[in-house]
């Protein structure tokens, strides 16, 4: 088939290059998807608390993704500015993934522990108190909106159901995990568990 042909019939250039990305999409997929190394949990790596799941729904209901990715690339000058780099192993539990490179403000995927809850309470509340260039607009209203205990025990079932392995006692124990917390307590429970797993390597 003539190359001239192909770029003359848009039909044609379409399936052609349908198949194309799809051998491509296949190639790049199947491999990882069989490696033991992305589908089981790195050394280290738990699931979410309750505090915690909470906290990672707080954190995508507002967006924080949008701004925030959740992957440090294997480059240098990522390795040096976040940590080491992000591995398949350490997101086995995460529905959905926090992956991305659209960094409006720093990675997080090794914020956890780098800082007080009370510093990530005043940052939450107005950032520029503590970064005076920040763009980040302020959450101080996640410190009023409380939990609601009878939804966490759900949401672990949940995830239970799709491979994440809670125990029974866990969920039993999670709505008073939660009880008399509020949102902005959750998403500081979540963000100060980012990265801890693999954070010495």
């Amino acid at each position: 088939m003539r190359h001239e042909t192909i770029e003359k019939s848009a039909g044609l250039l379409g399936v052609l290059t349908a198949i194309v990305i799809s051998i491509g999409g296949l190639a790049e997929i199947v491999p990882l998807m069989m490696s033991r190394q992305s589908i089981e949990p790195t050394e280290g790596v738990r699931p979410y608390t309750a505090l915690q799941i909470e906290g990672r729904d707080v954190y995508v209901k507002e967006g924080c993704y949008v701004c925030h990715s959740q992957m440090i690339r294997p480059f240098r000058a990522e390795t040096e500015r976040y940590g080491h780099y992000t591995l398949a192993g350490e997101t086995v539990y995460d529905r959905p993934f926090q992956f991305g490179s659209k960094r409006t403000g720093p990675d997080l995927a090794r914020v956890g522990g780098r800082y007080s809850d009370e510093w990530h309470r005043a940052h939450l509340i107005n950032p520029r108190d503590l970064v005076p260039e920040s763009n980040m607009p302020a959450f101080h209203w996640l410190a009023d909106l409380p939990l609601d205990p009878a939804l966490t025990p759900v949401k672990m079932q949940r995830l239970r159901a799709i491979g994440v392995p809670y125990t029974d006692e866990e969920i039993a124990a999670a709505a008073a995990a939660v009880e008399g917390k509020t949102q902005m307590d959750a998403l500081i429970a979540y963000l100060q568990g980012l990265g801890t797993a693999v954070k010495g390597r």
